[in-house]
């Protein structure tokens, strides 16, 4: 058997690297369904492996530990499962992390990264204690969430950065996968969200032979687009780049979003805070009380399209998330922080609207973003959207291959306007009428970026696109709650867009339920 098994994990790394699609399993015949055996290589070993362009330079045996107090099993970093953990680097600094667990149920989850990723970053790990093989990756780079100075006149990380790496560390990790096992994954998924949500439509689009299931939540898919959204709002909110003093005080904004809400949170017929479809709120921001003409102003620029010569670039904001400190005061106008940091970055969508055109862009790190000319965003960004943007609606290979592909987004996200994943949706569903049959959307009511919010933020992702890959099971209804101390303090379904969910009349409002998809 052992034999046997060098001979596998050699072809199987060469030949999979090399791309040449040969997939042996350990008794040395081409192995297509899953693996009934769990039984795997010397974690220690895998450091010997010679694969090319790559480089193994850690591999650890992580005894099995209790979860830590209060966090749920879903718990970001909340391993508990005995695994074997393998780093390396793919090419001259792609780094990657992989994790095997020792008992394998012969599928494979990879998941993305957020910001400008800098760090490996993996939003997957938990589903190791679901039994999967799961990776991560710095995408080739070293650096801080909100800091591109590491692309200044550097192509090479740029592509790395928008498409390259994720897809490499798959091929890799898939690679290494098949080495320790002896066998191949019978599935394999990816999930991410804002940049990771990008990365999983990147791989959608590109790379459709990587994974047979996708999740992308609040993708920014468009990143010129969303970028030039961000010029956009921060010309309004810091007209000048020598005082970026915040425009609004934390009571003006909680007191914006309490005006919205008593004029439209009952529209859906339920007062709880959140709206189902924020686009039914009919608020003409020029009409709300306690703020200055200046003030006024700014939030009707910011709640606007981001248009330029009479085109949209970008859709508008929608109504939401204003009085929540993680959604306005940290997005879009800044909250007063008491660090040195604030002064050059009050906002994160300065920080990154800034940090990109930068240095992907205009390679010019003292680059100016208060008087530049929106309408010729679109024109300067050319190259940059050939390797960041992932727009495109054709899916046909992905579709070809009964790949799946969900969606989701929170109503409440001033980080990305949720309707930009919206009218990727439509482009997607006006080109393809059987485009139902590979794609759903789910919009989440107040939900903020990635999540939090007042509204139900978490969802068993991974468990609905296996069960629509795996078992034909298409997600019709998905149950989102609001988690408090480990319990559920509210639950909602969410209904494939363009459905709603509709409160019966009776019972809890806080009881899924209680509630139906129209």
């Amino acid at each position: 058997m052992q034999r046997r098994l060098i001979v596998a994990v050699v072809c199987a790394s060469v030949c999979a690297v090399a791309g040449l699609g040969v997939r042996v399993s350990a008794d040395g015949s081409d192995a297509r369904q899953a693996p009934a055996s769990t039984e795997h290589a010397e974690c220690s070993h895998l450091v010997m492996l010679r694969l090319p362009d790559v480089k193994v330079s850690e591999a650890v045996s992580v005894p099995a530990a209790p979860a830590a107090p209060g966090a749920g099993a879903g718990a970001a970093g909340a391993i508990r499962v005995a695994h074997c953990r393998v780093a390396g680097v793919i090419g001259s600094e792609i780094r990657f992390s992989l994790l095997l667990p020792d008992q394998w149920n012969h599928k494979f989850f990879m998941g993305g990264g957020g910001g400008f990723v800098g760090t490996v970053q993996n939003s997957a790990l938990p589903t190791v204690n679901a039994g999967y093989a799961t990776a991560g990756t710095d995408t080739g780079h070293e650096g801080g969430t909100t800091d591109a100075s590491w692309a200044l006149n550097n192509l090479e990380r740029q592509l790395n950065f928008g498409y390259l790496a994720v897809h490499r560390t798959a091929e890799v990790a898939k690679t290494i996968v098949r080495s320790y096992y002896g066998s191949n994954e019978a599935r394999s998924y990816f999930s991410g969200c804002s940049n990771g949500g990008r990365q999983a439509l990147m791989e959608a689009q590109r790379y459709p032979d990587d994974f047979d299931g996708v999740v992308a939540g609040a993708p920014a898919f468009d990143f010129v687009g969303v970028t030039t959204q961000f010029i956009k709002d921060i010309q309004a909110a810091f007209p000048d780049p020598r005082h970026l003093t915040p425009l609004f005080t934390p009571d003006m904004l909680k007191s914006i979003e309490t005006q919205i809400l008593d004029k439209c949170d009952a529209l859906d017929g339920v007062k709880d805070g959140v709206m189902e479809d924020p686009r039914r709120c009919a608020v003409d921001p020029t009409t709300l009380t306690g703020l200055t003409d200046a003030q006024r102003a700014a939030l009707k620029k910011i709640y606007a399209e981001t248009t330029a010569k009479g085109t949209v670039v970008y859709p508008g904001q929608p109504f939401g998330g204003e009085g929540q400190a993680g959604g306005w005061p940290a997005w879009i106008v800044g909250a007063p922080q008491p660090t040195a940091q604030s002064t050059q970055s009050p906002s994160l969508r300065f920080a990154f609207g800034t940090q990109f055109f930068k240095y992907f862009v205009f390679n010019d790190a003292s680059w100016d973003y208060s008087h530049y000319e929106i309408a010729n965003a679109r024109a300067d960004a050319k190259l940059a959207a050939t390797f960041m943007n992932a727009t495109d609606p054709n899916l046909d290979a992905f579709r070809s291959k009964g790949r799946k592909l969900i969606l989701w987004h929170g109503w409440a996200d001033a980080a990305l306007t949720p309707l930009g994943t919206i009218r990727y949706h439509e482009q997607v569903y006006a080109r393809d009428p059987a485009a139902r049959d590979y794609l759903r959307t789910f919009m989440m009511p107040g939900v903020l970026h990635c999540g939090g919010g007042v509204g139900p933020d978490a969802v068993d992702w991974p468990a609905a696109i296996a069960d629509w890959v795996e078992q034909g099971k298409s997600p019709e209804r998905v149950v989102a709650r609001k988690m408090a101390n480990g319990t559920a303090a509210r639950s909602r379904p969410l209904c494939p867009y363009p459905q709603t969910a509709a409160y019966k009349g009776t019972g809890s409002t806080d009881d899924e339920g209680n509630f139906m998809c129209r």
